[in-house]
């Protein structure tokens, strides 16, 4: 899946285009590297997201193409 898929589906951010802004800033990093939006995201893949001052480091546990709300956080586990 791609990267800025994820991390709308799994709701780290809230829209695509927003997901693919800061993957085109270098604000979103897989494993430890500056990645692209059309970056493959699979499970076991460490994924920082740099929000300003504070950065966001979650592990990928699941990849699934459509989520429920209540579901989604079942997709990542926080470092």
């Amino acid at each position: 899946m791609r990267l800025d898929k994820y991390l709308k589906v799994s709701r780290l951010i809230k829209r695509r285009t927003v997901a693919n802004e800061a993957c085109d800033a270098g604000r979103v990093l897989l494993n430890d590297k500056p990645a692209r939006a059309s970056a493959t995201v699979k499970a076991g893949d460490i994924v920082e997201i740099q929000f300003g001052g504070k950065s966001v480091k979650v592990e990928v546990l699941d990849v699934k193409e459509t989520v429920r709300k209540e579901e989604a956080e079942s997709m990542f586990r926080y470092l």
